[in-house]
């Protein structure tokens, strides 16, 4: 039996998560947010240091534990705002010193890929949509592959930067969908899908010429984005699952609460000829938070992977860590 402390804090949210033999007893966050513009990472690190202590007492009181019952404490070392990061991993180590517990570091994209495993997801291939990070991750030969992604800007990042031309605050991702609800007028959009990668940034460009013109409304606009990029992701996570022959799409990342993109990519499994199932952890799973930092941590804790309070110094953020980096050593089932 163990029970782990998860910190996360690699952008606008900062969460600690208590999981203890794969449960999760606590899933604690507060989100750093604006009335117009994007993401400070400066000012998003003075959150963090803020918060940090009474999401912390939080966390334990919700878990129903005491400090000393903690076994572990796991952090997401990357990737990440390096600002936001170093909050996330001071808190960490002085609560190592202090509790005298091993750190256990983890990989933010792997831990949304291992909370998977909660819906009962075993070798998926994951969409992973979130602001800083898109890519199509899959496991193969004692790795988490990156298949395909975008080759220039995270599909939450240009969500958020098409939701500033509309005068939408951080985030707009959940904006920007009401905003699309209220629309059926397609206009036609940059469709850039290349090999198994995706580009973005041209499509903003447009949107943002579009926007300034003021001839076309804002449901419009957000509506056809959403028919627009999502129907990309789809298509690069389906050429995936035909080229890793996996029968089992995960989704990940913030831009997955989207209740458009969940659809497309049901539609997308339900029509498939080889029989696809897809899972989706509940909204609370999807965005950033401690949770899955926790039950990241867990398995690779049981798998021997931590570092002494004596050994702290060797620890450090790395902030473009990609999900190819790291060796998988916990994973031997396939």
């Amino acid at each position: 039996m163990s029970i782990i402390l998860g910190v996360e804090s690699t952008a606008h949210t900062f969460g600690i998560g208590v999981v203890k033999d794969g449960k999760i007893l606590a899933n604690v966050k507060d989100t750093y947010t604006t009335e117009k513009g994007g993401i400070i990472p400066t000012e998003a690190a003075k959150h963090h240091k803020e918060k940090a202590n009474d999401i912390y007492d939080k966390a334990l009181s919700d878990a129903g534990i005491k400090e000393k019952e903690i076994d572990a404490i796991a952090f997401s070392q990357g990737p990440g705002l390096t600002p936001c990061l170093m909050e996330g991993i001071r808190f960490t180590k002085a609560l190592s010193l202090k509790l005298n517990k091993p750190v256990v570091p983890v990989n933010h994209c792997i831990a949304h890929l291992e909370i998977g495993k909660i819906t009962g997801s075993k070798d998926p291939v994951m969409l992973y949509a979130s602001g800083a990070n898109t890519q199509v991750i899959a496991y193969s030969s004692g790795k988490y592959r990156i298949f395909g992604e975008t080759l220039d800007i995270g599909v939450g990042n240009f969500i958020d930067n098409f939701a500033r031309f509309l005068g939408i605050g951080f985030p707009g991702g959940p904006k920007v969908q009401k905003l699309a609800e209220q629309s059926k007028n397609y206009i036609e959009l940059p469709y850039t899908v290349k090999g198994m990668d995706i580009a973005l940034s041209g499509i903003l460009t447009n949107l943002k010429q579009k926007v300034e013109s003021k001839k076309f409304s804002s449901e419009d606009l957000a509506y056809s984005m959403q028919e627009t990029v999502f129907p990309m992701l789809i298509e690069v996570a389906e050429r995936a699952l035909a080229y890793t022959d996996k029968t089992e799409l995960l989704l990940a990342g913030g831009v997955a609460c989207n209740s458009r993109l969940k659809e497309m990519a049901k539609k997308m499994c339900d029509e498939r000829l080889k029989k696809t199932e897809l899972f989706v952890p509940d909204n609370s799973l999807l965005v950033d938070n401690g949770a899955m930092i926790a039950y990241a941590g867990e398995i690779l804790f049981k798998s021997g992977i931590k570092t002494s309070p004596k050994e702290l110094d060797s620890l450090d953020v790395k902030p473009r860590q990609r999900t190819d980096d790291v060796e998988v050593t916990w994973r031997k089932d396939f």
